[in-house]
């Protein structure tokens, strides 16, 4: 049977985590006032102007690519906090280690990567950009950060497949933030979503749905005007 929308309510408390300054442990949702902040640089975040064009970032990984368009015109904070991370080489290194079908057949779902269960420490968190703010939507291919309260995502992105609207949020949810989609590559995040999963690891919520064999992010680099990284 698919998954309704009130029915999404404990599984998306799985999706609501970011990678700890150890990257060795899930992180539950963190009181709003007081997020983590691991003793890195902050992020620097300067609006973009409206007519900014998109940033491409090739994630190469030793199952193939996938090249990424972010949108600093509509998401700001978000765009420059993920090439921050890149900027740094802060994901070199990084992982995929989660896939969470969804429906029927299992076509949807989403893919999650980042900096949780490496060594690699993340920035300090970021302001909420939401959908409703935004214009940008959980449709397939979208891009969007991984948090526990609104303000707290840092490292932790995740790939949607197919279109789960419910991620945009509504009342007084205001939703994750997506700040790009997939320009190449859907056929590689396909591929590691279909990998096998642990039946054991991860908490109540994932277990399940972490990859039994993550997957590393090899590098992580702009695209340039050539095409080439």
């Amino acid at each position: 049977m698919n998954r309704s929308v009130s029915s999404t309510t404990a599984w998306l408390i799985g999706v609501l985590f970011a990678c700890s300054t150890s990257g060795a442990r899930t992180q539950e949702p963190a009181p709003a006032e007081s997020p983590p902040q691991p003793a890195s640089s902050a992020v620097p975040v300067t609006p973009a102007p409206a007519a900014f064009p998109a940033v491409q970032v090739r994630l190469h990984t030793a199952q193939g690519d996938i090249v990424l368009a972010l949108d600093p015109a509509h998401a700001p904070v978000t765009t420059a906090n993920f090439l921050h991370y890149v900027d740094q080489k802060r994901f070199d290194g990084a992982q995929f280690y989660r896939a969470v079908p969804m429906g029927d057949d299992g076509q949807n779902g989403l893919l999650q990567g980042g900096l949780f269960g490496t060594r690699l420490q993340p920035f300090k968190p970021i302001a909420h950009e939401a959908p409703a703010v935004t214009g940008l939507h959980h449709v397939d291919g979208a891009v969007s950060m991984a948090r526990g309260e609104p303000g707290s995502a840092q490292s932790e992105f995740f790939i949607v497949v197919g279109d789960l609207p419910y991620l945009d949020g509504k009342d007084d949810d205001p939703g994750y933030a997506v700040f790009g989609h997939v320009e190449s590559g859907m056929d590689v995040v396909k591929q590691l979503m279909a990998m096998p999963r642990s039946a054991d690891a991860g908490g109540a919520d994932m277990r399940g749905q972490m990859l039994a064999s993550p997957v590393k992010i090899i590098a992580a680099r702009r695209v340039v005007a050539s095409g080439k990284p």
